[in-house]
């Protein structure tokens, strides 16, 4: 958890060092995210399993960057987010239905 804090600490700090905040709206953030979540599907377009790593680590830290910064303008806990949907995926998810299944929660 430090360690995050830590970061979400930088990545707030590289912000208001170059006072991108006025930028850095919800809906920015959220069409940002989706733009460098299509540059990480790019890294698998012409094959599934020869990409260049370093680059998909790229992209999916920019993903990854933007997700934080939209969790810290909203003043969003994003771990407690996250487990909030996990809880909400298990019961959507039961293992007892969807043990080796690729089916949605309403299909199982």
């Amino acid at each position: 958890m430090e360690r995050f804090e830590e970061l979400k600490e930088r990545i707030d700090k590289f912000t208001k060092d170059r006072n991108w905040e006025q930028f850095h709206t919800p809906v920015n953030l959220a069409k940002s995210i989706s733009i460098e979540a299509a540059e990480l599907l790019e890294c698998f377009q012409w094959s599934d399993t020869e990409f260049d790593k370093e680059h998909l680590l790229e992209e999916l830290s920019d993903v990854m960057n933007y997700c934080i910064q939209l969790s810290l303008v909203l003043n969003v806990d994003i771990i407690d987010c996250i487990h909030k949907k996990m809880d909400q995926n298990a019961v959507k998810y039961p293992i007892e239905k969807s043990y080796g299944s690729s089916e949605k929660y309403n299909k199982l």
